[in-house]
């Protein structure tokens, strides 16, 4: 599946699994509500290394989830204590149904953070609202965490799509080499 297959099945999708690894080595793994912002306003994520550029796409990416209202045992969530000490982090939204040439997955891995910076933290909290309507009233107020993406990982069992036609040439400009 090409990056920007993924990422048109990713965009809209309601719930993703959240996976981080503790100190200790044991992964922890929970459902998130998220949304994908894109760099390279602001800190959407690092710069991509050349190699790494198909796997990513041509965008830097960002996901973010913020702690929010609904009921949790504690406040102090495993997922923000195993980013801030280790900083491995990855998204996991599938599609499931009971046609199986239907399902499809998507990964995406990169480096976990806890957003510091309140204009970042602020505009993935407008995002998070934009996207969850339960958030228009009470948007997240709990801390914010970051994916800086690095890389896609996807498939599907249905075949792949054909690639996008190219796009049609630009008409040539007025008074240019074909003007008479």
């Amino acid at each position: 599946m090409r990056w920007d297959e993924a990422r048109r099945l990713v965009e809209p999708a309601r719930v993703a699994r959240l996976g981080t690894v503790g100190t200790d080595g044991q992964p922890h793994l929970v459902p998130v509500c998220f949304v994908l912002l894109t760099g390279p306003a602001g800190r959407a994520g690092p710069a991509i290394p050349a190699d790494r550029a198909s796997a990513a796409g041509p965008d830097r990416v960002t996901v973010y989830s913020a702690a929010d209202h609904k009921p949790k045992r504690t406040v102090q969530l495993r997922r923000f204590a195993n980013v801030a000490a280790t900083g491995r982090a990855t998204l996991l939204v599938d599609h499931y149904t009971e046609d199986w040439s239907a399902l499809w997955w998507v990964r995406l891995d990169g480096h976990g953070r806890l957003v510091t910076e309140p204009t970042e933290a602020d505009r993935a909290r407008l995002a998070l609202a934009g996207k969850y309507p339960q958030y228009t009233g009470q948007p997240p107020a709990g801390p914010v965490l970051a994916l800086d993406v690095t890389g896609w990982r996807a498939w599907s069992a249905a075949p792949p799509a054909p690639p996008a036609p190219p796009a049609p040439p630009a008409p040539p400009e007025p008074g240019g080499a074909l003007s008479r």
